[in-house]
């Protein structure tokens, strides 16, 4: 009779005291589990490969919740239960970690990407290849025990119908077609950069667009899209590269339009720029509650960037570069919305828009 444990703890320590990585940790799990327990039937030990795996090379029993297609995000809040974002409600999950897996999948997820987590690092932001959003926070910031949130990138794109109501959805759709700059606001997790890429997808594919984002989420049609992404820099800081430096890069791209993912700082002013100075039909999106919110973060950002402006010419100017504020919320269904669209007019004031 095979002693189980005995199996499995021979085979974890063969496999973290094997020289470097392998190309297929599967395939070498079953053959470790074969030399250990010679008479297990092929099929059992590819079984029990792929359950080893999750625990040697994956996340745990997290993996499991990231491998299901309904959840978009998943949240530990520390050692407990894990929550996850399921078909846009935040709900339990009767998976529960300790301190030990956490740590691991924090360091298997952020480690791979050239970065640090740990006293001197209690931060970490990345992004992974297949484009999942990690952001890590560990102790002493985190008081109850080190956090992690795993987005999950969508890879397909929402139309905008399943946003908008259809008397919105016309309004936003002439609204790109007249080459009017967009500004979508709302809350964290609001649905901004799923509009965001709702409406790319309305505009024609032969413009060159250049989409620049702190994480590389966009998914725009059309063969002149050019995609840049912010770098964090290594655990020590070198090589950071701006959102801001990113916005003064797209301007010498002979771009026909600018997609900032997110502002939320001094590269507010260079945006505003972009959009007043030939690339009409640019669009970004912004925290805020309301349109009226939304102009007023956009100001302060621009003003932030310390250029020396008063902060009555960067009002003027915010006001004439904005053309159409879009609200998103999600509602108490976990669906989505568009809820209010908002033009800016020439003497700067906010009026809803219609057809």
């Amino acid at each position: 009779m095979t002693d189980v444990a005995a199996v499995e703890a021979a085979v974890r320590r063969r496999f973290r005291d094997g020289s470097g990585p392998v190309q297929d940790p599967i395939a070498h799990l079953a053959t470790l589990l074969e030399d250990e327990s010679p008479l297990l039937h092929r099929d059992e030990a590819q079984r029990w490969a792929q359950r080893l795996a999750v625990e040697l090379v994956g996340l745990g029993p997290i993996q499991a919740l990231l491998d299901a297609a309904d959840v978009s995000d998943v949240l530990v809040n520390g050692p407990g239960e894990v929550w996850v974002e399921r078909s846009g409600r935040v709900c339990r999950t009767g998976v529960v970690v300790d301190r030990g897996m956490i740590d691991r999948a924090i360091e298997r997820l952020v480690g791979p990407l050239g970065l640090r987590a740990d006293r001197s690092h209690p931060i970490v932001d990345g992004r992974l290849p297949d484009g999942t959003r990690v952001t890590a926070v560990l102790p002493p910031l985190a008081v109850d025990g080190p956090l992690l949130a795993v987005r999950r990138h969508r890879r397909l794109a929402v139309p905008l119908a399943d946003l908008a109501d259809p008397d919105q959805a016309a309004v936003l759709a002439a609204r790109v077609h007249q080459r009017r700059n967009i500004v979508v606001h709302g809350g964290t997790g609001s649905g901004k950069t799923t509009l965001l890429n709702a409406l790319a997808s309305l505009l024609p594919v032969d413009e060159r667009i250049v989409t620049i984002e702190d994480v590389a989420e966009l998914r725009l049609p059309g063969d002149g899209v050019v995609r840049l992404e912010a770098r964090p820099g290594s655990a020590d800081g070198v090589g950071r590269v701006a959102i801001r430096d990113l916005v003064r890069v797209a301007l010498r791209l002979r771009p026909d339009r600018i997609v900032v993912g997110e502002v939320r700082g001094a590269e507010a002013a260079d945006m505003v720029w972009a959009m007043s100075t030939g690339h009409d039909g640019s669009m970004s999106t912004v925290h805020a509650s309301s349109a009226a919110d939304a102009l007023l973060r956009l100001e302060a950002f621009a003003v932030s960037a310390g250029d020396g402006v008063p902060i009555d010419a960067v009002r003027v100017q915010v006001r004439s570069a904005v053309q159409v504020l879009v609200g998103m919320a999600r509602g108490s269904d976990g669906r989505r919305r568009v809820v209010d669209v908002h033009d800016v007019g020439s003497d700067g004031g906010v009026r809803r828009a219609t057809r």
